[in-house]
């Protein structure tokens, strides 16, 4: 009988490499022990992944809440702005323009025969009175021609006396005659010679008459020729220019001849200026002017609207204007580059605003208004602009409170806390 005998006990599997044939050994990552190493890495690593995505998640959302919590004040707060009553404009209206200073009178003079100057009394600047000799042009030609004239009408007047001579002695025939005639004394064609003598001799009388009158008026221009050889002021004035000298030939020819003299009158100034068509509607004689000359700060000249042109200028839209200025003093001299204050009344109501509180869009210009607290925009009708104001016809009304650089985010309908500020003058 076979006694069966026990199994040797198997040893202990332990982590070493049991060598199963000659130099051969089992891999590691096949171990067991290696397998769960690998698993409690993998799942640590996942942990981490996860951890970072959580937090991750949990740090945007938290921005997200943040931001809407922000936006959410931002649309609770009721902004403060500034803001300012917009007013209705007075009845004047200041215009400031450029302008120039002219003399109210001018003259330029200009010979009026031909000849040397002989003398010359008067220089640039100096003050005249009318008919003051200001030079004397010498012409010794024309005092022959005066001397033949007077020589030509002496001819003619004895001229005159013996047609009158022959006259009279023909009128005493034809008286004696004609009696004669009608007697039949004479002969019919004697008579008719007598009488038409007569007639003839009273002819020559007539040309002998007539050639007197056109030698006199020959004269009279001769002599208003010489009395041009004295050149006198035409008015109260001051010498401005000066083109002759002692000895100079002047020419009696206005077209191609230049002017010995000129000669301003300026104890009143002419200030010209130049009105723009949306001024011009109010503008009239009378009206006040100031009138300021840079180069002399903190002096004004004041005068009155002279005249005014009854058309505008097509190039430029503008009226010409007159301002007479008195200047006894002679501080304004004629030629000055000069400023002028207007106070044209108006025509028409308009409002004020500053032009800090106009909106520039796409659909044009605008204004915030604040009613109640509420904003509400307005579009604008501008009728002038004056650089930090602005006048306007429609859009707005006399009261409303227009919010000053108004913000970015202002919109119809906005809640805001408004701040009144006073408006800046025009």
């Amino acid at each position: 009988m076979n006694v069966l005998k026990p199994m040797p006990e198997m040893p202990e599997a332990d982590d070493r490499v049991v060598p199963i044939g000659r130099d051969t050994a089992l891999p590691p990552a096949i171990a067991p022990g290696a397998g769960r190493k690998t698993f409690r890495m993998f799942l640590i690593a996942a942990l981490l992944v996860g951890a970072g995505v959580a937090f991750g998640v949990w740090r945007h959302s938290l921005a997200e809440a943040e931001v809407n919590a922000t936006s959410e004040q931002r649309r609770s707060i009721v902004p403060a702005v500034r803001v300012t009553t917009i007013r209705t404009n007075d009845g004047m209206m200041m215009a400031l323009l450029p302008a120039s200073t002219d003399a109210f009178e001018a003259a330029y003079i200009m010979a009026r025969i031909t000849g040397y100057v002989a003398k010359r009394y008067v220089d640039i600047g100096d003050h005249v009175k009318v008919g003051q000799l200001l030079a004397e042009i010498s012409a010794p030609e024309l005092d022959h021609q005066i001397a033949w004239a007077q020589a030509t009408l002496a001819l003619s007047q004895a001229a005159l006396n013996q047609a009158k001579a022959k006259r009279e002695i023909a009128s005493v025939t034809w008286n004696r005659d004609s009696n004669l005639a009608g007697q039949g004394w004479i002969t019919s064609q004697q008579a008719d010679t007598e009488r038409l003598n007569l007639r003839a001799q009273e002819a020559a009388v007539a040309v002998a008459e007539a050639n007197i009158r056109a030698q006199q008026a020959l004269l009279e221009v001769l002599l208003q020729q010489k009395s041009y050889q004295r050149v006198v002021a035409p008015f109260d004035g001051i010498v401005t220019q000066r083109n002759i000298d002692n000895g100079s030939l002047v020419q009696a020819d206005a077209a191609g001849g230049i002017a010995m003299f000129t000669v301003m009158h300026s104890d009143v100034i002419r200030v010209q200026t130049y009105v723009p068509q949306d001024q011009v509607s109010g503008l009239q004689k009378g009206i006040g002017a100031i009138v300021r000359v840079p180069e002399m700060p903190g002096v004004e000249f004041r005068g009155t609207v002279s005249r005014v042109a009854s058309a505008l200028q097509p190039g430029t839209r503008t009226l010409q204007t007159e301002i007479d200025v008195p200047n006894r003093e002679g501080m304004l001299a004629p030629g000055t580059y000069c400023e002028v204050e207007l106070q044209i009344p108006r025509k028409s109501e308009s409002l004020t605003l500053p032009a800090e509180a106009v909106i520039f869009s796409r659909n044009g210009l605008s204004v915030a208004i604040v009613e109640n607290g509420i904003v509400h925009l307005r579009a604008l009708t501008v009728v002038r602009d004056h650089g930090t104001t602005l006048e306007v016809s429609a859009g707005v009304k006399e009261g409303d409170q227009v919010i000053l650089n108004p913000p970015g985010g202002i919109g119809e309908g906005r809640t805001v806390r408004p701040q009144p500020v006073e408006m800046p003058d025009s």
